[in-house]
């Protein structure tokens, strides 16, 4: 008779330790897919400017420098864009732009930054006759 109890509380056992880890590994799952979902990267899109920059557009994942510099990340090549004009620098889960002392200025939304801005979707960015976009993925 005991022996049918141990291995009634064994599979007790079993089952239950089972059913927990299903549990975990259920929510676990969850928790990462929510997590992707949440995270869509930031995009910008050279929408007005010189035809070599047309259609030019990339995910933020890091700071991107836009400047006259060949070790920018948008290259502009003319005289009123600084070497470093701007940045567009994903801080969390936000998007910002920061002039970088340039002598002519960023404009945003046809408005001059002073310090760094916070972006949102479909903002336009212009540094000269360059307007950039800004999207999500």
């Amino acid at each position: 008779m005991i022996d049918i109890i141990l291995l009634a509380g064994r599979l007790l056992l079993v089952a239950l330790l089972y059913l927990f880890l299903f549990v975990a590994i259920k929510t676990g799952v969850g928790l990462v897919k929510g997590q992707r979902a949440a995270r869509r990267a930031w995009t910008i899109e050279v929408v007005q400017g010189p035809r070599e920059l047309e259609d030019v557009k990339l995910r933020v994942t890091k700071p991107l420098i836009v400047g006259r510099h060949p070790d920018a990340d948008i290259v502009i090549g003319a005289g009123y864009v600084s070497g470093h004009h701007a940045r567009f620098s994903p801080i969390g889960s936000n998007l910002e732009v920061e002039d970088l002392g340039s002598t002519n200025g960023t404009l945003l939304n046809d408005r001059p930054i002073t310090s760094a801005a916070g972006l949102h979707v479909n903002d336009i960015v212009t540094i000269g006759d360059v307007a950039i976009k800004v999207g999500r993925e």
